[in-house]
């Protein structure tokens, strides 16, 4: 026991403490402990999302126990011994003390165990191999967890090499939980390690890597992170052509917005982009807006009609993603209004259609599409008006070859 948290309202949580009482009903005092992010994230400071408890007891055990109080209890992954309990509205999830048995670098056969140690050494970082009871007493079996957590260190429980071997996902966590957790330079020991297994990346599914990847651009700063990945040859095995990080470097500080940066990384190149969008098995949504913004930056002096004219056509999204990755190729230009007429300017509906043209004696068919197409285009190029509507699409219908009734 090497610390204690203060301060923190989740410990005394109603819902929270339903559970460990529930638990310890079952298996006694100590028979659970919190484990990892919470724990983490209350030392350096950071909001506590998730509440995570490790447990002596078998998954059957306290699945039994939280049912016998009347908590609502889901079997979420029972070959890993992990249940999650739904106290008060609030999910906690619940895993017994484990060992590997047996790894392939994708995923892991486990034992149960009833050994804080033994759980803790088979975590990946030691920052994460923390517990503490309800109280707030903590434990950390590595004896450097605490140590790590306060000086931004990222290191790996025992062998670099070892961990990663058990599961390559381990390469992206180490560099995402370094973006988010990181001060300093990445461990050397680990980020060798990284770059000595990169090949191992091959082996996960592309859902996984997508996800570590999205989380880590996500961070305040990924930048030192995203360095380190180069560096390490592990980056262009996670995104295949990847540019240089220049328009990157300075995107990060103009959007936090982790799709936004992604697309600063690819080339501009929609077919190339939705490649490696395929590769990643990105969602749909996700592809389409990188694909949109691969069309190329945006000159952030655009004018104003221009700028509305491409709303229209093609969005409000993929204009805003245009002119933020062409503000990061000329650093120090400011772009106020247009970033500001993206946001907020409303997007008008097209004034006429098919009931206008049937007014001026055009016979539904080909001919009003035509004719709809046409005067689209010129509304759009005179900046979209708002009146004279009528008298231009009559304007339209008497110099066009339509068949009038």
């Amino acid at each position: 026991m090497t610390a204690r948290l203060k301060g923190q309202d989740w410990l005394g949580d109603p819902a929270t403490a339903a559970v460990f009482d529930a638990l310890e009903a079952a298996g006694g005092p100590d028979c659970a402990r919190f484990v990892g992010g919470c724990i983490r994230n209350a030392l350096v400071g950071r909001p506590v999302d998730d509440i995570d408890i490790a447990t002596r007891l078998r998954p059957e055990q306290s699945m039994a126990a939280l049912k016998a109080a009347g908590i609502k209890v889901v079997p979420t992954g029972l070959a890993h011994g992990t249940v999650t309990a739904v106290s008060r509205r609030k999910p906690h999830e619940i895993t017994t003390l484990r060992r590997d048995v047996e790894t392939d670098g994708r995923r892991a056969v486990v034992a149960f165990t009833d050994d804080w140690a033994e759980d803790a050494a088979r975590r990946d970082f030691r920052l994460n191999a923390l517990y503490a009871d309800r109280a707030g007493a903590i434990f950390d079996p590595t004896g450097q967890g605490v140590a790590d957590a306060l000086a931004g260190r990222v290191v790996f429980v025992g062998d670099a090499a070892t961990r990663i071997e058990e599961d390559y996902l381990r390469i992206l966590r180490f560099f995402r939980f370094f973006a988010w957790y990181g001060r300093s330079a990445p461990d050397a020991e680990g980020l060798a390690a990284c770059a000595a297994h990169a090949d191992g990346l091959s082996r996960l599914s592309a859902e996984r890597v997508s996800k570590e990847l999205m989380k880590l651009l996500a961070a305040p700063d990924p930048r030192p992170a995203v360095r380190a990945m180069g560096g390490a040859g592990v980056l262009d095995r996670v995104i295949p052509g990847v540019v240089a990080q220049t328009a990157f470097e300075v995107l990060v500080d103009l959007s936090d917005d982790p799709v936004l940066r992604l697309s600063a990384l690819l080339p501009d190149d929609p077919q190339a982009v939705a490649a490696t969008a395929a590769a990643l098995r990105l969602p749909r949504v996700v592809e389409t807006r990188l694909a949109a913004a691969a069309v190329g930056p945006l000159d952030p002096e655009t004018d104003a009609p221009s700028l509305r004219a491409l709303i229209y056509q093609t969005g409000r999204q993929a204009v805003g993603d245009r002119l933020l990755r062409g503000l990061a190729l000329r650093p120090g230009i400011r772009a106020d209004a247009a970033l500001a007429l993206i946001d907020s300017w409303p997007v008008p509906r097209l004034p006429v259609g098919g009931r206008e043209l049937a007014a001026l004696g055009v016979a539904p068919g080909p001919d009003t599409g035509r004719l709809l197409k046409a005067f689209e285009a010129g509304w759009i190029a005179d900046d979209f008006p708002v009146d004279g509507h009528t008298d231009r699409l009559r304007a339209l219908v008497e110099g066009s070859p339509a068949r009038t009734g």
